[in-house]
């Protein structure tokens, strides 16, 4: 394909399976590790993941590191940006509560069919008012189809699973969402629940339990662990599934080691870290005029590997992971807006950029394109930007071009790409192919111009939020 070609829509064929990798990990308030190339699988034979969903609990989140989180990135996001950016993922969206933290990361191709990012939370910590413990939640359309991925950490101990129950039921029913068609969580067609759960195995004893997994016999505890239990009793969660217990239980381990407690606590074992969906059944209800009827149903979810990653020592907890094949039906087919560069680009003139939208496209004065790196991290990591208004300079009704100036291109050259991000959405509406710049024949200091995360408050922090270039 010819450089600056307008993306090839990934959403034509009739049916499509995208790959998910969804991570869940309580860090226990460490630093990120030197290496995650398995807990990731970047060294997989197969084809690469079109989607990282990574849920944190216990995030260092003490005053001096929060507030430090409020300027820049906390270190997980920049670390995990660092691993992924250079494999052509962008982090589309992010939410921090305390010590609860939440990404999703996607291949760029995929960037235009993902629309209405929503991201909600909800503090369960001292009767609602601390955000210790609790859920935060990332919801989108992808191709068409309503996700909502859910990152939660319910209380601990043993005899607090009632407790558990409540403040799962109470972030289900407190968190709302703006679009008319999925006002909660259940209406999602797809729900990812997974984090710190804190479920234990009731009733058995420690010897029995340990015995149990030295001799790989962890079907003998299936039957005794909470959620299990718990999922038999509460009708809210029989529509959950979650895979087969096929691996150690996650907690507790002494630190750099895959060793069970030691210390003169001797805590039970117990698979506190799990990974469940739910899949809206989409025929429950007399289909009206163009909606799908029973047995059109659009997407599927396959899973294909859920597994612990016991060489990861730096917390007290063992990570968990979860591959999921997404089989949809894509309900989308072109992106809201095709754009590319016109001729050869460099710094020594200024350039143009070509684009045009779809006719139902909610543009706004505010819309601007960035020139991005292709390695970029997230939607605010530009190089330079042109408003879509301010620097006009012709338009017809099927193309629109706007300028940047040769001062603002990058004199080093190199491989760029273009994206159009959308006020009225606040999210990319289109992505170009990667293009070349050349090389300035007289190499001067390169000036980069590097846009900050948005960052909220101590409740949460959305680094999602309404990017504005300057």
């Amino acid at each position: 394909m010819e450089p600056g070609a307008p993306v090839q829509p990934p959403g034509l064929e009739l049916r499509r399976t995208l790959r998910l990798h969804l991570v869940t990990w309580n860090v226990g308030t460490a630093s990120p590790p030197p290496d995650v190339t398995s807990l990731l699988q970047l060294s997989s034979q197969g084809p690469s993941m079109d989607m990282y969903v990574i849920g944190l609990q216990e995030v260092n989140s003490k005053i001096v590191n929060f507030l430090s989180d409020l300027a820049f990135d906390d270190p997980w996001s920049t670390f995990l940006m660092t691993v992924l950016s250079p494999l052509g993922y962008i982090k589309l969206s992010s939410i921090r509560m305390q010590g609860l933290l939440l990404l999703v990361f996607v291949k760029h191709a995929h960037i235009p069919f993902i629309r209405d990012i929503r991201t909600n939370y909800t503090r369960t910590g001292l009767y609602g008012y601390w955000g210790n413990k609790g859920g935060v939640t990332i919801r989108m359309a992808l191709y068409g189809h309503t996700i909502c991925f859910m990152n939660c950490h319910l209380p601990a101990h043993i005899e607090n699973t009632e407790q558990r129950l409540d403040d799962f039921e109470k972030i289900l029913e407190m968190q709302q969402f703006e679009e008319e068609n999925v006002p909660n969580i259940l209406d999602h067609d797809i729900l990812f629940w997974f984090g710190d759960l804190n479920f234990r195995i009731a009733d058995y004893g420690i010897h029995f339990v340990r015995e149990s997994i030295s001799s790989s016999r962890y079907n003998l505890l299936w039957e005794k662990d909470q959620l299990n239990m718990a999922k038999q009793k509460e009708a809210f969660l029989q529509e959950f599934i979650e895979g087969p217990l096929q691996f150690k239980p996650t907690y507790k381990f002494d630190l750099h080691s895959e060793v069970y407690d030691t210390s003169g606590k001797k805590r039970k074992p117990a698979w506190t870290d799990r990974i469940l969906w739910r899949v809206k059944n989409l025929s429950q209800h007399a289909p009206e005029e163009g909606e799908l009827s029973e047995g059109e149903q659009t997407i599927s979810v396959s899973l294909n590997k859920y597994v612990s990653h016991m060489s990861y020592g730096i917390s007290d907890h063992k990570p968990v992971t979860g591959t999921f094949g997404l089989e949809m039906k894509p309900l989308l087919s072109t992106p809201w807006v095709t754009l590319n560069p016109e001729g050869d680009w460099n710094a020594e003139q200024d350039v143009l950029i070509s684009y045009s939208t779809d006719s139902e496209f909610p543009s706004s004065t505010w819309d601007w394109i960035g020139l991005y790196q292709v390695a970029f991290r997230h939607v605010n990591d530009y190089v330079t930007y042109a408003w879509v208004k301010d620097d006009e300079i012709s338009s017809s009704e099927d193309v629109t071009q706007v300028y940047i100036s040769a001062d603002e291109i990058p004199r080093a050259g190199g491989v760029f790409l273009l994206c159009y991000y959308s006020h009225n959405m606040q999210s990319i509406a289109g992505v170009s192919q990667p293009f070349q710049i050349q090389p300035h024949l007289t190499q001067a200091p390169v000036r980069w111009c590097d846009g900050l995360t948005a960052v909220g408050g101590w409740g949460t922090a959305d680094v999602s939020a309404s990017p504005v270039p300057g």
